[in-house]
C-alpha cells in the first residue's frame, strides 16, 4: 500500500438555483403532460366505446322496425332473405356484426356465413322479455360492445308483447381501439405543443432567475447571506442601500443608530418627512450621485457621507451610502481650533511682551524708573481686569478661557472684542460647557471674520446674560460691525452648506451655524439673526435652562 496521501477531490459544485428550478419544472411539466395524455387516451377510449354502444343500439332498433324484416323471419328460408340486408346494414353503418336470430338464439345472419344456424353467444333473456339492452361480451368475433333489440310482428307493439325475433348489432373492441388510435396523433400533437410551450416558459424563468441569482447555487447564496449579514453587523460605519427612486432598501445597525431610523424604514422614501432626516442629507442620498466625504447634520450628530451609484449592464440600480460619525472628530477639530487660537494669542502676547520689556528696559536706562513701573503695571492690570471680569461674570472656566482667547485673536486682527457677562446665569453648575463652546466659538469666529472684512471701527460685542422672562433661560448675543446679513441670506444662513465664505479644506464651509441651530433646538431654544441699525449683524441665542441637562 502506497504511503503517498490521496489527493482530495474537489467538491462537486451543485447546480445553481436556476438550474434546479428548471429541472424541477421540466420534470413536473413532463409528469403533468404524461398524466394528462393518459387521461385523454382513456377518455377517448371511453367516449369511443359509448359512441359504439349508442350506434349499435340505434342500428339494431332501426333494423328491427324496418318493413319486411319481421315477415322475412317467418318465411321458409329467413337466412336467404335477411343475410344480404344484414350485411348491407353492417357495411353502411360501420359495425362489425349484424345478427338476426330467433327468440331461441338461433342465428339467421352472421358476417361469417359458416356460423349461420348456430346459437348466438351472449345474453338474450332481457330481449326475449321485450326489453332492449347493451352489454360488453366476448362472442364469436372476440370482445365486443353489442346491443340486443326485440323484433315484433307489428311495429309499435304494446308493452309486454311477445317478440318474433331478436336483432343483435355489435362493434368489436379491436374496432374501437382502432378509432382511438386514429385520435392518438392529435393527443400527441397537443401534448408536444404543451410540452414545448411549458419548456419554453421554464427556460425563460430559468434565464431570468439565473440573472437575478447570478448563477449561484443554494449553498453559495446561503454563505453569501451569512457573510453579508455578518459584515453588515460588524462594520462600524453606517451603510445604507437605496433603490433608483430613493427608497431605503437596507440599513445596518450603525446606520439605523446614526439616522435614528424607525423599525419600518424599508421601502420608505428617504425624503419622507416622518423619517425626520435633514433635508439636505435626504436630498443627497436620494439623488444617488457620487459624493465623497461630505459633511451633514443628522440630529445632534455631524456625519461624513459618501455616496456611490450602483450600476449593472449600464442600468442604474440605486446607490450605496456610507456614514461615519464625525461628531467626535468635529469636537476634536473645534478643540484644536481653540488650542490654535490660544497659541496664536500666546504668540501675539509674547510678541507684545517683548516690545513692552524693551520699553521698560529703555525707560530704566533713561533714568525714568517710575515711568517704567507705571507702564508695566498698567498693561498687567488691563489683562488681569479682563480675566477677572470673565471668570467672575461667566463662572465657567472653559467658556471664560474661550472668550479670553477670542479676545486676543480679535485684537491681533484689529477687531475690538468686548464681553458683557454681568448678568450671566450660573453656567458652571447648570449646563454642558461643550455645547456652549460650540455655540459661542462659531458665533464669535463668524463675527470676527465679518468685522475684519469691514472698514474701521471694527468691533464685536458678546453678551452672556440671564433672560428677563418668567422662565429661566440663557441669552447669548453676538453683534459685529461687519457688512450684515440681508433678508434673503437670513432665510438660508442656518442651512448646512450655505456660506458667504469660500470653501477650504476637507471640513468645508456652512457647518458652524447649522451646528449652532442644531444644539439650540436640541435644548428647546431658538436662534435669530437681525440687521443692526447702522451696520453689522446681531445673532441672539435663547436656551431655556430648565431643559438643559444639569451637570453632576
Amino acid at each position: 500500500m502506497s504511503d503517498t496521501p490521496t489527493a482530495r477531490r474537489p467538491a462537486r459544485r451543485r447546480p445553481s438555483i436556476a438550474g434546479q428550478v428548471l429541472l424541477w419544472q421540466l420534470a413536473l411539466v413532463l409528469l403533468l403532460i404524461t398524466a394528462g395524455s393518459v387521461v385523454a387516451v382513456r377518455t377517448l377510449g371511453q367516449s369511443a366505446e359509448d359512441a359504439a354502444r349508442e350506434r349499435a343500439l340505434a342500428v339494431a332498433r332501426t333494423l328491427a322496425q324496418a318493413p319486411g324484416i319481421a315477415e322475412a323471419v317467418s318465411s321458409s328460408d329467413p337466412s336467404a332473405r335477411l343475410q344480404p340486408v344484414a350485411e348491407s346494414v353492417r357495411h353502411e353503418n360501420d359495425v362489425d356484426f349484424v345478427v338476426v336470430m330467433s327468440t331461441a338464439g338461433i342465428r339467421f345472419t352472421h358476417p361469417d356465413p359458416g356460423l349461420i344456424g348456430g346459437r348466438f353467444v351472449g345474453h338474450i333473456d332481457a330481449a326475449v322479455r321485450g326489453e332492449a339492452f347493451t352489454e360488453s361480451y366476448t362472442g364469436s368475433l372476440g370482445p365486443s360492445v353489442r346491443a340486443v333489440v326485440p323484433m315484433f310482428a307489428e311495429p309499435g307493439a304494446a308493452p309486454g308483447a311477445t317478440p318474433v325475433a331478436l336483432v343483435a348489432v355489435g362493434v368489436t373492441e379491436r374496432h374501437i381501439d382502432s378509432l382511438v388510435w386514429d385520435d392518438i396523433p392529435l393527443v400527441v400533437l397537443i401534448a408536444a405543443g404543451a410540452l414545448t410551450l411549458a419548456g419554453g416558459a421554464a427556460v425563460a424563468v430559468h434565464r431570468r432567475l439565473r440573472r437575478q441569482t447570478l448563477g449561484l447555487g443554494p449553498d453559495e447564496l446561503r454563505r453569501m447571506y451569512e457573510h453579508h449579514d455578518a459584515v453588515l453587523h460588524a462594520v462600524r460605519e453606517g451603510l445604507v442601500v437605496l433603490d433608483g427612486d430613493g427608497r431605503l432598501m437596507l440599513a445596518n445597525d450603525e446606520a439605523i443608530r446614526l439616522l435614528a431610523l424607525p423599525a419600518d424604514f424599508e421601502g420608505r422614501d428617504v425624503r419622507d418627512p416622518e423619517l425626520d432626516l435633514d433635508e439636505t442629507l435626504a436630498a443627497t442620498l436620494a439623488a444617488g450621485h457620487t459624493v465623497e466625504d461630505e459633511l451633514h447634520v443628522a440630529g445632534d450628530r455631524v456625519l461624513t457621507v459618501n455616496v456611490k451609484a450602483t450600476e449593472r449592464d449600464g442600468h442604474v440600480l440605486g446607490a450605496v451610502a456610507t456614514l461615519r460619525d464625525h461628531t467626535e472628530l468635529r469636537a476634536l477639530v473645534g478643540e484644536l481650533d481653540e488650542v490654535r487660537s490660544f497659541a496664536e494669542a500666546l504668540r501675539a502676547s509674547a510678541h507684545e511682551a517683548g516690545n513692552r520689556l524693551h520699553t521698560v528696559v529703555a525707560l530704566i536706562e533713561l533714568g525714568r524708573p517710575e515711568d517704567a513701573v507705571r507702564f508695566a503695571t498698567g498693561e498687567i492690570a488691563a489683562s488681569q481686569l479682563l480675566a477677572d471680569r470673565l471668570t467672575t461674570g461667566v463662572r465657567e472656566p472653559v467658556v471664560a478661557a474661550l472668550l479670553f482667547g477670542k479676545h486676543a485673536q480679535a485684537a491681533e486682527r484689529g477687531v475690538h472684542l468686548t464681553v458683557t457677562a454681568d448678568r450671566a446665569p450660573d453656567l458652571e453648575a447648570y449646563c454642558e460647557p461643550g455645547d456652549l463652546v460650540t455655540v459661542l466659538g462659531n458665533l464669535v469666529d463668524n463675527a470676527i471674520d465679518a468685522a475684519a472684512s469691514a472698514p474701521p471701527p471694527r468691533t464685536v460685542e458678546v453678551t452672556v446674560e440671564a433672560g428677563t422672562g418668567p422662565r429661566p433661560e440663557l441669552v447669548v448675543v453676538v453683534a459685529d460691525s461687519g457688512p450684515g446679513v440681508d433678508a434673503e441670506s437670513a432665510a438660508r444662513i442656518f442651512e448646512r452648506g450655505w456660506s458667504t465664505k469660500a470653501s477650504h479644506g476637507p471640513q468645508g464651509r456652512g457647518l458652524g451655524l447649522a451646528l449652532v441651530r442644531q444644539i439650540t433646538e436640541r435644548h428647546g431654544g431658538a436662534i435669530t439673526v437681525a440687521q443692526r441699525p447702522c451696520q453689522g449683524a446681531e445673532f441672539t441665542v435663547r436656551m431655556p435652562l430648565d431643559t438643559m441637562p444639569e451637570r453632576p
